[in-house]
């Protein structure tokens, strides 16, 4: 009963959003109906005179043009090309056992089977309708989706109005088969109420009004046509906000529907698998803008992300008593078997993540290259850290600071600088302290320099202790070890710092930052018939993180300029956190304790914390440092 119900009040919804249709046509013959009733009445005899005459004339030609208007607003929204989710396509080929899944599951459920399979860079899924004329049938683009797709073997019990099963790729790495099966049961269950004839219409209707308001909005065209299509859009809008009430209530009426339906299929282990995709999400975001968001702004893209959430999540099972557990699932068939090449898979969705979430090019190239796991500390995090060190250093050249460091200043504990290093020598970490360092000392926001003690290690790999527990969902996506993000740091306001030295030199970095940035984006490409139908000129359509601050900047500079000189004079190493993203390692032992030391220094002109830190680990910062 249910599910009756549930499909009663989406069907009514659907038949209230095509009244609304109807009305629209009705509006528009109502000048029609009067001229014809105009026309027959002068031709019978019974409306004559001059008055008539006029009136004829008058609402025959409004009619032409409303019929003519409404024409071309029908025609606009018959044809304007609705939007898809960016996806791979899946072709049965690539993946016999996941369609098998996907045909049993429907079979259990009774409902028609999914079309098509897609997966998507996100940890969701979803049903979504690709039957519209411009869509065609499904074909393989190299930009992103799989080779192969569209060779035209779906599932069985194929009809007109059959959507395509988008499933988050995610999933497919971190779930079990049992688990996938579980999450899939209610979203394959919607193809049910989705074939009803009149949901079909209502959804096709809403998306065509959609799709007009997206073409009429296009700037790029002349006065006369601009006119026209900000008339069609406004029709457009005017239909839409009156569906907008009942195309919702429809869409729960489906979706209550089909969870109904799905309850017979698996429903213990659903709620077991519920918390593995709130578990997969926290996962994919930590690695997303940990560890990707590095990488892509190197111009270089994890081509394993999806391998990259699972070691994620197990390393977060070592860390977190809540995901305590988990890791046992491990020995059971993960759903990635399903697919019969999931390192290809895992690549082209991998690309597909940098395209969305960072604007990264369709395609691999000299300055768009991928990168595997073992190659990210040295070809990612070895690289950005002494990128970032020459751009500081590029910086300080601009503002006249000079290079050698001045003897006879007075410097705040550590030892001195060596008097006999020449002011031709390469750059230096002294520089960037004694530059930040006012020359009559400012004490330290916590007054006691004591207080940072001696520097703490944190083993990489294995047991971390419960001191360190805590950091999953509290670091910062800056991509610099131990470092905070935009809420871990008293300095997230946008007020001046308290040292004036950092304050000019963060504002030099971000307009350098700025500029490099400006002059590697790509120009945006005009819209092709074989191109994905999204705006390329939005890219990324869901950007990561805002833009960082020029004070964030120059934290995450002076800390790579500290990872750089620890590199070349101790022998630390660059490394990769899981959850953290690039990290330091000293003798293979994880630095956790830097990011304090460098925020003393950046906020309030403070050194001793940072160079006590860097007299334990032995790093001699007048030393100079390879920079990239």
């Amino acid at each position: 009963m249910g599910v009756e119900a549930g499909a009663q009040v989406a069907r009514a919804r659907a038949l209230a959003v095509l009244r609304i249709r109807s009305r629209a046509l009705a509006i528009a013959l109502l000048p029609a109906a009067a001229a014809v009733i105009l026309l027959a009445g002068g031709s019978t005899g019974h409306f004559v005179g001059p008055g008539w005459s006029v009136a004829r004339v008058v609402v025959s030609v409004l009619a032409l043009v409303v019929l003519l208007a409404a024409g071309v607003v029908a025609l606009v929204v018959a044809r304007a090309r609705p939007a898809v989710s960016p996806t791979v396509a899946i072709a049965e080929e690539a993946a016999p056992d996941l369609y098998r899944l996907v045909r049993d599951l429907a079979d259990r459920l009774d409902v028609p089977a999914p079309s098509a399979i897609a997966l998507t860079p996100d940890c969701d899924s979803w049903l979504e309708d690709r039957t519209h004329p411009a869509h065609g049938p499904p074909a393989p683009r190299s930009a992103d989706e799989i080779a192969g797709a569209g060779s035209g073997r779906h599932l069985h019990r194929r009809t007109a109005t059959a959507p395509v099963l988008v499933i988050g790729s995610p999933f497919l790495w971190w779930m079990r088969v049992g688990e996938l099966r579980a999450v899939l049961a209610p979203v394959v269950a919607g193809t049910g109420p989705s074939a009803q004839p009149d949901i079909a219409a209502a959804r096709r209707f809403v998306r065509g009004l959609d799709a007009a308001v997206a073409a009429s909005a296009d700037r790029g065209r002349c006065p006369g046509l601009r006119l026209a299509c900000a008339g069609i859009g406004w029709v457009a809008r005017l239909m839409l906000r009156g569906c907008q009430v009942h195309a919702s209530e429809m869409e729960r009426g489906v979706a209550a529907a089909a969870a109904e339906r799905a309850q017979a299929v698996d429903y213990g282990l659903r709620i077991v698998a519920q918390e593995q995709v709130g578990l997969a999400y926290a996962g994919w975001d930590r690695l997303l803008t940990r560890v990707a968001l590095p990488a892509w702004r190197m111009g270089r893209w994890p081509s394993r992300l999806d391998a990259g959430v699972v070691a994620a999540l197990t390393e977060l099972s070592r860390r977190d008593r809540l995901a305590e557990g988990f890791a046992s699932r491990l020995g059971e068939r993960p759903a990635c078997d399903l697919l019969e090449e999931p390192g290809t898979v895992d690549e082209a969705t991998s690309l597909l993540a940098a395209r969305l979430f960072h604007g990264g090019p369709a395609e691999s190239g000299p300055d768009w290259s991928p990168v595997d796991w073992q190659e990210y500390p040295d070809e990612v995090v070895d690289r950005k850290w002494r990128t970032d060190a020459a751009r500081l250093h590029r910086v300080l050249d601009t503002l006249g600071v000079r290079r050698a460091p001045d003897p006879s200043a007075p410097h705040s504990g550590g030892p001195a600088p060596d008097p006999t290093i020449h002011a031709s020598v390469g750059p230096t970490l002294a520089r960037v302290l004694d530059h930040l360092t006012p020359a009559d000392g400012v004490e330290t926001a916590a007054g006691h320099p004591d207080a940072y003690g001696a520097p703490t290690l944190t083993r990489a790999t294995g047991d971390r202790g419960r001191e360190h527990d805590e950091s999953f969902g509290h670091e910062g996506p800056s991509g610099y070890p131990g470092h905070e993000g935009p809420a871990g740091h008293p300095g997230d306001e946008d007020t001046p710092a308290p040292n004036p030295r950092s304050a000019t030199l963060a504002t030099h970095l971000g307009v350098e930052v700025a500029r490099e940035e400006a002059a590697a984006a790509p120009p945006a490409a005009g819209q092709k018939a074989d191109t994905p139908p999204w705006d390329d000129g939005a890219l990324p359509l869901f950007p990561l993180q805002p833009p960082r601050t020029d004070r964030e900047l120059l934290t995450d500079h002076v800390t790579a300029m500290v990872c750089c000189a620890a590199m070349d004079t101790v022998g630390a190493t660059p490394g990769l956190d899981w959850l953290d993203g690039p990290t330091l390692l000293v003798d293979g032992v994880r630095v956790a304790d830097l990011a304090p030391r460098v925020l003393s220094l950046v906020e309030d002109g403070d050194a001793a914390p940072l160079r006590a830190w860097l007299v334990e680990l032995g790093i001699r910062p007048e030393k100079p440092v390879r920079l990239g």
